[in-house]
């Protein structure tokens, strides 16, 4: 661990060593069915590439979650009370803005990403619009089991804010878990958290392949990511992306093989078959009821939701 002392953010390092990183990725080529967990998407040029999936037409996801933060923000800021505000994935902090916008009680933020550079660039952003706020920014893994530095300013209630729908990464069992350990590291608190609505495949596959290939050279990336930092040989034209609705409920997003290939690493020789495909990310989809059950399973008790007009996207408040 690092601590960085900036006259307006604090910064700790917890970022998963490179080994960690080969680790996982091995690991990930090896299974039958070869998967890579989606956080490591999220390189300094993955962030770049998913702030502008963000922006694109076909991807509804943050423009509607962002619509409801702001037609709701001031009940949400009642509920948000002098909290300590937690955000999950605080990428370019666009949403957090609209809370902190309507809160100005809240004078302590966290934020937690995967993405070093890219958290310490957005939290310093965020602090020139707010000044007086005290800022925590600290690099993690969050999808794994974290904790958060005992420091003084912490210990108010805490409220965790996860928008951008990344619980439906997980799988629902997973889901269950991730919520029960989010609250132990909160303690006495609340969840904010944004889920995707059920909805037709005409609506959910462009969002996560779009026309312009953007979602592609998202995916992409993370081939160029292994060779940089572990000494692969990824040919990236040798493989293509794509992304189907499983009726299960759930966006599959995977890279396909184009040939029959070995890539090499150091310690090790991975073979592709032609069409064999390497799985990067699971999106869950969920109906307002079967998230609210989810989350009481996992011991949370379903306070409020907001959902748009069109039924597109949900955001929940929950307690325990």
């Amino acid at each position: 661990m690092t601590l960085t002392f900036d006259p307006v953010v604090q910064f700790y390092d917890f970022h998963p060593a490179v080994d960690d990183f080969r680790t996982a990725v091995l690991q990930g080529l090896t299974q039958p069915q070869k998967a890579i967990a989606p956080q490591f998407l999220y390189d300094k040029r993955g962030s770049e590439l998913f702030d502008q999936i963000c922006m694109l037409e076909e991807y509804y996801l943050t423009r509607t979650e962002v619509q409801i933060l702001q037609d709701n923000a001031t009940e949400i800021a009642k509920l948000l009370g002098d909290s300590v505000l937690i955000e999950l994935g605080s990428g370019s902090s666009q949403k957090v803005r609209i809370l902190l916008e309507a809160a100005p009680q809240v004078k302590t933020y966290v934020a937690l990403d995967i993405s070093r550079q890219h958290l310490y660039e957005s939290c310093k952003a965020l602090m020139q619009d707010h000044r007086q706020l005290e800022t925590i920014a600290i690099c993690t893994d969050y999808m794994r089991s974290f904790q958060i530095p005992d420091l003084p300013v912490l210990q108010n209630q805490r409220v965790g804010f996860f928008p951008g729908s990344s619980i439906g990464n997980l799988e629902p069992d997973e889901a269950v878990e991730f919520l029960k350990n989010l609250a132990s590291v909160l303690g006495s608190g609340a969840l904010l958290i944004g889920v995707d609505l059920k909805k037709s495949k005409e609506i959910l596959e462009p969002a996560y392949d779009d026309a312009k290939g953007i979602s592609a050279a998202f995916a992409l990336n993370l081939l160029t990511r292994i060779n940089r930092e572990l000494g692969a040989n990824f040919n990236l034209d040798h493989f293509s992306y794509d992304a189907f609705y499983n009726p299960i409920g759930r966006i599959e997003m995977r890279i396909v093989s184009l040939k029959d290939q070995v890539v090499q690493f150091k310690e090790m020789s991975v073979p592709f078959a032609q069409g064999e495909t390497l799985r990067t990310e699971h999106s869950y989809k969920y109906s307002v009821e079967e998230f609210q059950a989810l989350a009481t399973k996992a011991g949370l008790q379903p306070k409020q939701v907001w959902t748009d007009s069109q039924q597109l996207f949900s955001v929940h408040y929950l307690s325990w």
